[in-house]
């Protein structure tokens, strides 16, 4: 298992957080997601995931972005 964290910047509010937590969460591998409206997300899945896959899930989550913490 494989534990990363992740920044996300322009989270306002509790639906950001869930869209956000949704889309990951959809992503293939992931077994966890944890994410905070400050920003801090953290996903644990079976292996790492690439960042482009992550990044294009928090996008599809709304006007949002993602760097590797």
């Amino acid at each position: 298992m494989t534990t990363t964290n992740y920044t996300v910047t322009g989270m306002t509010c509790g639906h950001c957080v869930n869209a956000v937590t949704e889309e990951v969460s959809a992503l293939e591998g992931v077994t966890g997601v944890n994410v905070q409206q400050d920003g801090a997300m953290v996903v644990e899945s079976a292996e790492k995931l690439p960042l482009s896959a992550v990044t294009e899930a928090v996008s599809e989550a709304g006007d949002y972005t993602v760097v590797e913490a």
